[in-house]
């Protein structure tokens, strides 16, 4: 732009900026509503001079307007809401949820669709297992409001009364994993009807979560403590999965922990302080005070055990999920037996381990026949062998989220070329009459 100023008599320059005016950026970032109606190429254009002053002022307008665009695009600061306000936006919490909705995401919490501040939110009440000071509550937001993901929910802000606090979730509109893979109103249906719709959930899921364990950039290690179907909204047309309740499981005290962070070989123990310490070092739970914000379904087995709480445990929760999305089955199931009068508990884990040892027919078999059998038997296998690591009865043996994203993607863009070299040729007619 300095060298086109500085020589603005020159004939040359008129002829060649009007060739490129599509590519212009004056005739769109300009904030003039006459300019931006109007053909570049017959306004600040017009001679020489005219160009001079029209970019130099367009040019200042417009990085004032890029600024503004860019200021209001990036992620707004934590909102500490006065209960007042969440009363008042919840019409005294009468508001209903759309069940459709990411409010649907957790029935055992109270949540309410509303507008605050001009912004379509859900709020979900929940009781604190460990209660806070509101200056520690501004600390840990301020931390956890940092982190944005696409495939993550986003929290906007919070509130506390009493015993109780108010977290503040963007709307999203959608459907939860559940709703998608077993609508009890028409069982033989579901949406996810295609290979590549579920690689596409699966892959989403993976990174959000691997975000949230490694990639936050907080120098913090941080366990959801949230993961299951339910808490999986699904958005259409492209069927993109978006993770719910990041950041609570710190925010309503379920755990101060912050585990360890691995600085190049070596690992040292990290903790913020909260007029002593926001976070504070806690590795497991209490005995008797084992909470984990899943079904038993999603329970690791070190955890239903000892209490501990560890981002593996997270990996066994994701696995569980995982082969709930390729089975379209519950994680557990009972079923009566007529014969011992008993009932029967099967897992989606037993079922796959056993699918898995008869091999490729057997795990023909046990993925979801919605799909009419239309799938890459070796992706899905590898998948399936996948997900099956991440639910490994030792935690040691299960793959840190990083690896698994990577190998996820890579599962992803095989699937994509399975899906390209299956599709039906066009333009070729078929007869059917005799000859």
């Amino acid at each position: 732009m300095g060298a086109n100023t500085s020589e603005p008599t020159s004939s040359r320059t008129p002829r060649t900026r009007s060739t490129q005016s599509p590519r212009t950026p004056a005739s769109h970032l300009s904030p003039s509503p006459s300019n931006s109606e109007s053909n570049p190429t017959t306004a600040a254009y017009t001679n020489s001079s005219s160009y001079t002053k029209d970019t130099s002022w367009d040019t200042s307008l417009s990085c004032q307007s890029s600024l503004s665009s860019l200021r209001e695009s990036l992620s707004e600061n934590p909102h500490i809401y006065d209960i007042t306000e969440i009363r008042t936006a919840t019409n005294n919490f009468l508001a209903k949820c759309d069940s459709s909705t990411s409010s649907s995401a957790v029935s055992a919490a109270a949540c309410w669709r509303c507008n605050l501040r001009g912004r379509d939110t859900v709020v979900f009440q929940r009781k604190f297992r460990r209660k806070i000071q509101t200056s520690q509550l501004k600390e840990r937001l301020s931390i956890i409001c940092r982190s944005n993901h696409m495939s993550i929910i986003k929290l906007l802000g919070a509130s506390i009364s009493g015993d109780h606090i108010y977290l503040v979730y963007e709307f999203i509109q959608g459907s939860n994993l559940v709703e998608c893979l077993r609508n009890p109103r028409n069982p033989s249906y579901t949406v996810l009807s295609t290979w590549i719709s579920r690689m596409q959930i699966a892959t989403d899921l993976a990174h959000g979560l691997d975000y949230v364990h490694n990639n936050t950039g907080l120098n913090l290690s941080i366990v959801h403590n949230h993961i299951k179907s339910s808490s999986i909204i699904v958005t259409e047309p492209s069927f993109n999965a978006k993770i719910c309740h990041f950041g609570t499981a710190q925010l309503r005290g379920e755990t101060d922990a912050i585990e360890t962070l691995e600085t190049g070989s070596s690992k040292r123990e990290t903790e913020i302080e909260e007029s002593n310490a926001s976070f504070r070092e806690l590795k497991r739970y209490d005995s008797g005070d084992r909470h984990f914000e899943g079904l038993r379904d999603y329970m690791s087995p070190e955890f239903r055990s000892s209490g501990s709480v560890t981002q593996k445990s997270d990996v066994f929760a994701f696995g569980v999920v995982i082969l709930e999305l390729l089975s379209g089955e519950e994680p557990l199931k009972y079923r009566y037996d007529k014969e011992t009068g008993d009932f029967l508990r099967t897992s989606v884990i037993d079922t796959a381990t056993a699918a898995t040892a008869e091999g490729r027919e057997g795990l023909r078999r046990w993925v979801d026949t919605r799909m009419n059998d239309s799938f890459p038997v070796e992706v899905a296998e590898k998948l399936i062998r996948l997900a099956l690591d991440c639910v490994h009865l030792d935690p040691d043996n299960r793959p840190d989220m990083g690896r698994v994203a990577g190998k996820i993607s890579k599962l992803y863009l095989e699937s994509r070329i399975w899906l390209d070299n299956v599709k039906v040729p066009t333009g070729i007619s078929v007869s059917l009459a005799p000859r």
